[in-house]
């Protein structure tokens, strides 16, 4: 215990120039000073040596182990997250670490200039334990890049099935791409949301934009078109494209009494006959140039 008390001690008594040889050795290293300024990673490096001196003169530094390493852990999963989200990349995250050694041991190595074993074996305790925290810090990158990752799918999910006010009491989700459960689910809440907040009577499923129909893409589809009816809205499903219909068929899967149409534009014409709308020539040319 005395021996990690003392490499503590020397951490932060040689704290000052331990600090400017790091920061400007991860300068040198990454030379990222668009994504962080200096006076923010001096910060940042002068809080990660003061919870690392701590850390080091209560002992547990094999195992990480103690509520001084739990201080050390969680700083640098905040780090890490922090820089996943600023652009830096795994290696340049993992450099805060490893960038420390040489710093670190050219303070050890005028601290045990007359003990040359001593030396080896603090250099070698404190070359495994930076070691072990580098790769925290590339693990907390990941998980933070992942979180990252699902709220950009998540976002881009809510962005790519925009529910549009057609008429007074007619709405329509034009739907691009493949249908999946995760997909139909956030189709089926922003549908039924609108049919809500417009008392809606009619929607319109688009599905021109869809590549392909199988037999999961027409359940998720029936899916959505029942749940719109449980709230009241009968649906209309447009886009059916020849070879779309052909597939359908031959899947054998029944849409019952759900209307079809080939394009955007029939669709909303039936929508106007079910809700006894008649629409004059002006506006009908001013729905055809916005893509009805």
């Amino acid at each position: 215990m005395a021996e990690q008390k003392n490499t503590g001690r020397i951490l932060i008594a040689d704290q000052a120039s331990i600090l400017k040889a790091w920061t400007e050795q991860q300068f040198a290293d990454t030379g990222r000073r668009e994504l962080l300024s200096e006076s923010e990673l001096a910060e940042q490096s002068r809080a990660f040596l003061a919870l690392l001196a701590a850390a080091l003169s209560h002992g547990g530094e094999a195992t990480l182990s103690g509520p001084h390493w739990d201080d050390i852990r969680a700083s640098l999963s905040a780090l890490s997250r922090g820089r996943a989200l600023s652009g830096f990349t795994p290696s340049e995250t993992a450099t805060f670490v490893f960038s420390l050694k040489k710093p670190l041991f050219e303070s050890l190595g005028r601290a045990y200039a007359d003990q040359p074993r001593r030396l080896a074996e603090e250099t070698w305790k404190i070359s495994l334990l930076l070691d072990r925290l580098g790769l925290l810090t590339v693990d907390a990158y990941q998980q933070g890049r992942e979180q990252v990752i699902i709220r950009q799918q998540q976002e881009l999910l809510e962005l790519s099935t925009p529910v549009i006010r057609l008429w007074a009491g007619i709405v329509a989700v034009p739907l691009i791409g493949t249908l999946d459960s995760e997909r139909t689910q956030v189709v089926m809440e922003s549908l039924l949301e609108a049919i809500v907040d417009n008392e809606a009577t009619i929607a319109i499923i688009d599905i021109t934009g869809v590549p392909t129909v199988d037999t999961l893409v027409a359940q998720h589809l029936l899916k959505t078109i029942a749940a719109a009816r449980l709230m009241g809205a009968e649906c209309i499903l447009s886009g059916i494209r020849p070879q779309i219909a052909q597939t359908i068929v031959h899947l054998g899967v029944d849409l019952g009494d759900v209307g079809t149409k080939s394009t955007l534009a029939d669709a909303l014409r039936l929508a106007f006959q079910k809700r006894s709308l008649v629409v004059s020539a002006a506006q009908q040319r001013t729905a055809s140039q916005h893509g009805a």
